[in-house]
């Protein structure tokens, strides 16, 4: 065996078997695979700035491209990568474009709404999305975090007036250390945000929109020990508040 999952999150039957129709292991065993073995056979050289490479493939139903992104974050460690990545309310603090973002339950099922700012005139982009983390462990010993999420229907978010919701969405990340203090990490994206957006916004966003993502998440990055040791301190002040 390549490798063997941790599972991060423990489930009753139901909610696993749910999950299970979400995503299969070989999902998150595949975007694990092409950390050390990109496969970019059917894509196209896109941009290089910043330690980061894009690729991106054109797909003919919706006149789109999806992206593969391979980085490097100097300096972070993976561990504390994932969970800035994961951590919604941390990111509504340091992310312009997210006007809302949190988690929600229906029924068995958990999903995330992310409510994004687009340029004016332009409306604002929704989504609706299932996510899920898995951990794997190397035979080479390396520990990596596999982050998966796509569009996902629920009754209980309808749509909003002056907001489009955008459901064909699919993102994995993968992360694992660089050798050194860093973090190796490997993103694909695909969306489809609907409307007729000018090309310069499309391309902005993937040239330079998505580098700078990536130097503004390692800036949060080594910001984020303060912020919990922040949240943990405000915690501490309420409970006692209670007493």
């Amino acid at each position: 065996m390549l490798f063997f999952i941790l599972e991060t999150e423990r489930r009753g039957a139901r909610d696993l078997l749910i999950f299970r129709r979400m995503f299969e292991c070989q999902e998150f065993e595949d975007a694990c695979k092409e950390l050390d073995n990109p496969i970019v056979e059917d894509y196209e050289f896109f941009v290089e700035a910043m330690d980061v490479t894009i690729y991106r493939k054109y797909r003919e139903s919706s006149g789109l491209y999806e992206y593969k992104i391979f980085g490097v974050l100097e300096g972070i460690s993976p561990d504390i990568c994932a969970k800035v990545y994961t951590d919604l309310e941390y990111r509504k603090q340091w992310d312009t474009y997210a006007k809302e973002l949190h988690e929600f339950n229906e029924k068995e099922k958990t999903g995330i709404y992310w409510n994004v700012n687009f340029p004016f005139p332009m409306s604002n982009r929704d989504y609706v999305f299932v996510r899920e983390m898995k951990e794997f462990d190397l035979d080479d010993g390396r520990h990596v975090w596999v982050v998966l999420g796509k569009s996902s229907l629920f009754e209980s978010i309808p749509t909003k007036s002056r907001t489009i919701r955008v459901d064909d969405f699919q993102q994995s990340m993968t992360m694992t250390t660089d050798g050194g203090s860093g973090t190796k990490a490997f993103m694909h994206y695909y969306d489809n945000p609907k409307g007729m957006l000018p090309t310069w916004l499309i391309n902005w966003a993937a040239k330079t929109g998505v580098p700078n993502f990536i130097a503004d998440m390692k800036k949060h990055c080594e910001k984020y020990p303060a912020y919990l040791e922040k949240k943990r301190e405000k915690e501490e002040k309420i409970e006692k508040g209670k007493k």
